[in-house]
């Protein structure tokens, strides 16, 4: 019986013992001898807070540049674009300083005579030769000359009468011009034919006058198109010009009398009916698109306002439709300019429900450039440190094992990698690649390339101190003595103890690749438009009047750079705690 009790005790006592045996801890020799080496890395990476929030931000990350584009509506290159107006020249309008031609019919006044005309109008001349033909013009007003074509009938010398013509001289024709000379007069008129007097050395020469052309500096415009040809001749004008200088109040061409209504720089000419016929000014008004045809109204209208210098106006035009134009003037020419309706891309819109963070300078949707961009930028981080740990593998690893001179080659040959100036050339690389106009998706590998063959020398130097170290222990003397070739020795047995030096590395350096892509895309040397990165979306930073008034622009792309760079850094740091043996949690 106390056998038994005794028994019963030690039973408890063991029960006790296992109730309430201590609690084992993740370092605890029995509770690791059932981890393996990978799960203990993961337990103790996932117990650092911080490793756990970096690898949250790298998720999120990843799933908005890589996942985000196919959810997007929009393309990485799609332009928005709507409609707005834009102040537009519409006419322009000047005051005419080159003298207009009107040539009477049957006459020809060409390019030669208009030159001589020119000359004799410089120099003061009342008369001009050109081909043998003599010509005579007056001044009707300060804007108009009258060019008549001299006919010589008769020549007086000493007061003797000689004929140039095989006619004789009339005595008519003696006797109105003895009665001009009284006057003191040099023109008179005979039997309804115009008589010129001029002189040439000591004789007088009668000529018949023969209407020639009429140079003006006046605009004529027709109120009708089917006007146009009377408004545009020569009687018509010449008829305008007399009645205008001698301040008549109307004038006749053919059967019809015109009025004349006199406004302030701008004469009107009325019809019998008393209608608009004409407008007459020293303002020329065009269209600046040649198929529009603009009224006798509005060009009146213009003129108006220019003349009283107003440099803005509304007009209703013949459709009913009231539109209101500016008047802009540069040097001698008024540009008259109107709202006109316009497809225009919409430039830098602000955030809106379509929009989160609004329209850049191109037009484009900011989120969806800067998902695709997102793309680039760690799309070049990975490749570039998969180049970085593949070259400085080989280099690294070789040396490490070798030793001796290859140790000290290869260590040269990096120390002469390091002399090369890195950010100095990666500049001359993007300035060729501009030179060259590579295109964006050829630039994007070659900046790679690039970046990862100047940047792999530090790889090197860390596998090579490693396998140093690595070289001399049991294992690797088991492999030498086992007779495995030195390729396996080295990438086999070597390389995968150096693994977690270099994940941890390389996880650390994802960060600064991507800030050393983003400066570039910064200087413009990095991805080029089309195509976007998280740089080259935060270059438009470089105008101080988009960063202080655009701020979607930037910092969502600095702040996407900041988050990822910040996540690398915290995972980096996990991962080499982790990884260190000596670390008790």
């Amino acid at each position: 019986m106390p056998d038994k009790d005794i028994n019963q005790n030690t039973t408890q006592e063991d029960i006790y013992k296992v109730d309430h045996a201590e609690e084992m801890h993740l370092d605890d020799a029995r509770r690791v001898k059932v981890l393996s080496p990978g799960m203990l890395v993961f337990k103790r990476f996932i117990r650092n807070k911080l490793a756990v929030v970096g690898f949250v931000i790298l998720l999120f990350m990843f799933t908005f540049s890589f996942l985000g584009p196919f959810f997007s509506p929009f393309g990485q290159t799609e332009v928005f674009k709507g409609v707005g107006t834009m102040s537009k020249d519409y006419a322009g309008a000047t005051y005419n300083e080159e003298l207009r031609y009107t040539i009477a019919d049957g006459a020809e006044f060409g390019s030669s005579q208009r030159t001589q005309f020119l000359l004799a109008l410089g120099e003061n001349n009342e008369t001009f030769t050109c081909d043998d033909q003599t010509y005579y013009y007056v001044n009707i007003d300060d804007n108009t000359y009258r060019i008549m074509q001299l006919e010589p009938v008769a020549e007086v010398i000493l007061k003797g009468f000689n004929s140039l013509t095989d006619d004789v001289v009339p005595d008519e024709l003696i006797t109105a011009y003895k009665t001009a000379e009284e006057k003191g007069v040099n023109s008179f008129e005979l039997d309804g034919i115009f008589y010129r007097i001029t002189k040439k050395n000591k004789a007088s020469i009668i000529s018949i006058e023969i209407d020639v052309a009429l140079a003006t500096l006046d605009v004529y415009d027709a109120y009708n198109e089917s006007d146009k040809l009377m408004v545009s001749s020569f009687d018509f004008r010449l008829a305008s010009s007399l009645a205008l200088a001698q301040n008549s109040e109307t004038f006749t061409v053919g059967n019809q009398t015109y009025s004349i209504r006199n406004g302030e720089g701008q004469v009107t000419i009325l019809d019998s009916a008393g209608n608009e016929y004409a407008e007459i000014s020293a303002i020329i008004v065009n269209p600046l698109d040649q198929s529009v045809f603009l009224t006798v109204g509005y060009k009146s209208t213009i003129r108006q306002m220019i003349i009283n210098r107003q440099s803005r106006f509304s007009y209703t035009h013949e459709n009913g439709e009231t539109i209101e134009y500016t008047i802009a003037r540069v040097n001698k020419t008024y540009n008259i300019k109107k709202e006109t309706p316009i497809e225009m891309i919409r430039l830098f819109e602000n955030p809106s429900a379509e929009h989160p963070l609004g329209l850049d300078n191109n037009g484009m949707d900011v989120m969806t450039r800067l998902m695709h961009g997102g793309r680039v930028s760690l799309l070049v981080g990975f490749i570039v440190i998969f180049i970085e740990v593949f070259i400085g593998i080989i280099v690294g690893g070789v040396s490490g094992y070798f030793g001796g001179w290859v140790d000290t080659a290869l260590m040269r040959f990096i120390d002469l990698f390091n002399s090369i100036p890195f950010i100095p050339m990666v500049l001359i690389f993007g300035s060729v690649m501009d030179t060259l106009e590579v295109k964006p998706m050829t630039r994007i590998f070659l900046l790679m390339m690039i970046l990862g063959l100047l940047g792999w020398t530090s790889v090197g130097r860390v596998v090579r101190g490693q396998i140093l170290s690595l070289r001399e222990q049991d294992f690797m003397v088991a492999t030498e003595a086992t007779g495995i070739r030195t390729s396996r020795r080295i990438f086999k047995h070597l390389i995968p103890n150096v693994m977690p030096i270099l994940i941890v590395q390389a996880t650390a350096g994802l960060g600064g690749i991507i800030i050393t892509e983003a400066t570039l895309g910064f200087l413009g040397l990095g991805v080029k438009y089309p195509l976007a990165s998280w740089g080259s979306i935060i270059n438009v930073a470089s105008d101080a009047f988009i960063m202080t008034s655009y701020w979607f622009m930037w910092i969502p792309a600095g702040m996407l750079i900041l988050l990822t760079v910040l996540g690398f850094n915290f995972v980096g740091d996990g991962l080499r705690d982790a990884y260190d043996p000596k670390m008790k949690r």
